[in-house]
């Protein structure tokens, strides 16, 4: 096939781009579950009421929000730090999900420190335990007001790690350069991966949608909820 002629790069290195995609999807996915559960560790930390835990997290959140995550992936991939030998994939996952974590951690906090805390006491009066707490009270209010800054960082991940093909993850951009180096059709090439992005970050957006939709509609809910726990107390 002529790869000169148009289409012909997105019809015979589609099989990779599309390889490629699932790779960064993969990635990506698995950073976010990472990410989101570091980041609500360091969140409570940073609300803790034990001082030291509170230098701790706000030191996490200030090296890594403070560093590119081009330095990061060099690092774990470059240096064998502690001792051990990384593979691309793993050391562009823990390079991500640490840096993540540090702006999931400031999200999910500003969303806990968002709850009424009369609703709160209300919870603690009737003898909810942590876990109803969460549940009916933090998770409802919080999670509202934590869905748009949350899914943006999503987005803005998904985009950023087009950087972990320097360290030669397979991922969708790792491919599209190998596409136009064999084919020197770089405008095509860029073409494919550029529209490929955009359907990915489509999705999140409107993942986003649905779920500010969702939970706008159950806000009824919550606040019969929050006055019933009210009325309760």
């Amino acid at each position: 096939m002529n790869v000169s002629e148009p289409g012909a790069v997105a019809a015979e290195y589609f099989p990779f781009f599309l390889n490629g995609a699932l790779t960064t999807l993969g990635i990506v996915a698995a950073a976010i579950v990472c990410a989101t559960v570091l980041g609500y560790v360091i969140a409570t930390l940073r609300l803790s009421r034990i001082r030291g835990l509170r230098i701790f997290a706000a030191a996490y959140v200030w090296f890594f929000r403070g560093l590119p995550l081009m330095l990061s992936l060099f690092f774990f991939y470059y240096t064998k730090p502690f001792g051990l030998t990384l593979d691309a994939f793993t050391a562009g996952l823990i390079a991500m999900s640490l840096n993540s974590a540090s702006f999931f951690s400031e999200i999910i906090r500003a969303g806990l420190k968002s709850v009424n805390t009369g609703h709160l006491e209300a919870a603690d009066s009737v003898g909810m335990n942590p876990v109803q707490k969460f549940l009916r009270v933090t998770g409802p209010e919080g999670v509202r007001l934590m869905t748009p800054p949350y899914i943006n960082n999503c987005i803005i991940m998904l985009k950023e790690s087009a950087q972990i093909s320097v360290i030669t993850v397979p991922d969708l951009m790792l491919q599209g350069q190998k596409a136009y180096n064999s084919t020197y059709n770089v405008m095509e090439t860029l073409g494919v991966v550029a529209a490929m992005y955009l359907v990915m970050t489509s999705l999140l957006m409107a993942l986003q949608i649905v779920i500010e939709k969702k939970t706008g509609g159950k806000m009824g809910t919550t606040k019969s909820l929050r006055e019933s726990v009210g009325s309760m107390a």
